[in-house]
């Protein structure tokens, strides 16, 4: 099984096109053919989160949070972002976020608060949208 294997599913329940204008979706590090030797999901990809994909032999991260969220200049391990960067490249890992495109989808992250909150007339994903908002 490839990366690309991976992500083709978890792109059919959180497509890339619900995420935000402003987001950083989708395969941030790696390659779509590299065969994949484990899997570790989390929310955000610190250090310790690559260290643990490390230890367990997981060269796929699947963050909810993207690790790159705006570009970066340097990437020379002066901060936690660039040093998550450089180990999971160093260590052949690929990171992976979903972020608001699973915040979007009908039964995604928004979706199921708004379910705990009690709200009604959900069946839609424009419900989520900055605009239904504004009334």
């Amino acid at each position: 099984m490839q990366i690309k294997d991976v992500t083709n599913y978890i792109e059919q329940l959180a497509p890339l096109s619900y995420a935000e204008d402003f987001d950083n979706v989708g395969l941030l590090i790696g390659n779509y053919t590299t065969e994949v030797t484990g899997v570790l999901v989390t929310l955000d990809t610190l250090e310790e989160t690559v260290d643990e994909a490390i230890a367990n032999n997981c060269n796929l991260i699947v963050s909810f949070h993207p690790i790159v969220f705006s570009g970066l200049k340097k990437i020379n391990g002066n901060n936690y972002v660039e040093r998550v960067v450089l180990k999971a490249i160093q260590h052949n890992i690929a990171i992976y976020a979903t972020h608001t495109a699973l915040d979007n989808v009908n039964n995604g992250v928004s979706a199921k608060m708004g379910e705990v909150l009690g709200l009604e007339n959900m069946n839609s994903r424009s419900f989520l949208k900055k605009e239904s908002l504004k009334n």
